[in-house]
């Protein structure tokens, strides 16, 4: 039992960050380090690591994924995409000149007849919908430019999905600030929002400094902001996300001594292939899937360490003649979890009672997490995705 009751604070409205700072760099910055808390600015932070670090980014680029339609009879009909079904990688999806079939969140779907289509005009192009499936939300995207992929097809069609906590419409400046400065690879829903306090200039500080800078992709779903209902926490059920691991990553990620995950996308990712990495010692050709029981369910056996299982990835990609292998991962890190691989979290406060509350409890350890978000509600630090930062090194 896991009671998701002990996971909540109170978090006043008002504290809630609705719109970004005019500045990245310029957001608060809590350091948590051996259960001492320090307050920064973000643009200080080259200052407060060594050089011996790798900061891992998640690349992501969150696409326009609301669009909206009008029936013949004036009928607005809401499509969200959700993610890809025909193709099922994302990356291969973005890619598509051809039709595409996306699971969606359908608002008026009651007004929305199984099998008939809706069209829109996008300037040389016509873009049409049809609900394939009324049940799964199934629908399918087809348009006359077959030189358009459907990244440019979405980029004309729709805006960009800010998360539900906001209260607010999109607005143009969401269209580059829900988006981190070194975001390349489309397909997310939501942002990977610890990664968008930096800036050109922060990152160039971090390379002179000598910290290693690395980019993986985990395409982030709109199951991060669903809540959990359950009592007991175990009995949530974790969403899927796809990720795509490059061998040039790995080696890096090998070679690593101390490893900052930047985000809790870009943790869940690395502790994902850790976990890849003792399936593959297990059985050689054992596919990138990992479940949600993975890191909770007891091993029987003695684990390996890092370097152990990383490796194994490593020999994965080489005796497969891979440059990059796309994976998808429901880890579930809650308290009583260990963490095999990140020595550090840069990550936003989060919603009370979330999995990403859930993360935080257990990467800091006890019930540390208190201290940190009471301490950030005391220092009037802003919250949630447009909020300020924290630096967590794992506890004990």
């Amino acid at each position: 039992m896991l009671s998701i009751s002990d996971y909540h604070y109170d978090l006043p409205d008002a504290r809630i960050a609705r719109y970004p700072l005019a500045e990245r760099d310029a957001s608060k910055l809590l350091e948590w380090r051996d259960g001492v808390i320090v307050h920064h600015v973000f643009r200080d932070l080259p200052e407060l690591l060594t050089g011996n670090e790798t900061l891992f980014f998640n690349n992501t680029k969150v696409i326009p994924a609301r669009m909206y339609f009008r029936k013949p009879t004036g009928g607005l009909i809401e499509v969200f995409l959700l993610e890809p079904v025909v193709p099922h990688l994302v990356e291969l999806a973005m890619r598509s000149t051809q039709a595409v079939e996306y699971r969606c969140m359908v608002g008026n779907l009651k007004r929305w007849a199984e099998g008939s289509t809706l069209e829109r005009s996008l300037g040389d192009t016509t873009l049409r919908v049809t609900l394939l499936d009324k049940a799964s939300m199934y629908v399918r995207f087809e348009w006359d430019d077959a030189r358009m992929p459907v990244a440019k097809i979405i980029e004309l069609a729709g805006e960009i999905p800010i998360p539900p906590y906001l209260n607010r419409d999109a607005e143009a400046l969401d269209a580059q600030r829900y988006q981190t400065v070194y975001s390349k690879k489309e397909g997310a829903v939501a942002a990977p929002t610890a990664g968008l306090h930096f800036t050109p200039a922060v990152l160039e500080r971090l390379a002179a400094k000598g910290i290693g800078l690395e980019e993986l992709t985990l395409h982030v779903s709109a199951g991060t902001f669903n809540p959990v209902k359950a009592e007991n926490a175990l009995e949530h059920p974790m969403h899927s996300e796809q990720i795509v691991l490059r061998r040039q990553t790995l080696e890096k990620l090998v070679a690593s001594e101390k490893i900052v995950a930047v985000g809790t996308t870009s943790m869940r990712t690395l502790e994902s292939v850790y976990w890849f990495g003792v399936q593959l010692l297990q059985n050689p050709d054992a596919a990138f899937d990992i479940g949600q029981q993975t890191a909770i369910k007891p091993y029987h056996g003695t684990l390996p360490d890092r370097s152990t299982a990383l490796k194994a990835v490593l020999d994965c990609f080489q005796r497969r003649g891979l440059e990059e292998l796309y994976g998808s991962t429901q880890i579930y890190l809650v308290p009583g979890c260990q963490f095999h691989v990140c020595d550090a979290l840069i990550t936003n406060f989060h919603q009370p009672g979330s999995t990403l509350m859930l993360l935080v409890a257990a990467f800091t350890g006890g019930n540390y997490w208190r201290k940190i978000y009471q301490a950030a509600l005391d220092g009037d630090y802003r919250f949630l995705s447009y909020g300020d930062s924290s630096l967590l090194w794992r506890g004990v």
